[in-house]
């Protein structure tokens, strides 16, 4: 029998709901079980956004992620950043991202604009 659906206030509470997630993982949306590890994942979710916040990435780790993501060279960021050194002093942290270098990052690479804003590290 599964505990009663409660607040998650503590670790241990957390713990438990993530132990009846695991239970219920894969039932049926619309059933019972379903509603329930719906309900579940949702108080989850707002226990880790207040608990266990995770930082977004800066800009540079965003921009390497993605190269590494789409197989990109150095060579592919100078449409969007400019010359061979620009991209150097963008990448080794030497020069922060202008406006313009943002839009193209943003519409090209498709990195959220929230994120290249975000100061370097």
């Amino acid at each position: 029998m599964m505990a009663e659906l409660k607040p998650i206030r503590t670790e241990a509470d957390y713990d438990a709901a993530l132990e009846q997630v695991e239970q219920l993982w894969g039932a049926a949306s619309g059933t019972p079980d379903g509603d329930r590890l719906d309900i579940l994942a949702t108080l989850i979710d707002a226990y880790e956004a207040e608990h266990h916040p995770m930082d977004p990435p800066d800009p540079v780790e965003a921009i390497k992620f993605r190269m590494e993501q789409m197989g990109l060279t150095r060579k592919d960021l100078e449409p969007m950043i400019g010359t061979r050194t620009r991209v150097a002093e963008i990448l080794n942290r030497r020069r922060s991202l202008s406006i313009g270098m943002i839009r193209r990052l943003h519409e090209r690479l498709g990195i959220p604009a929230e994120i290249l804003i975000r100061p370097l590290a």
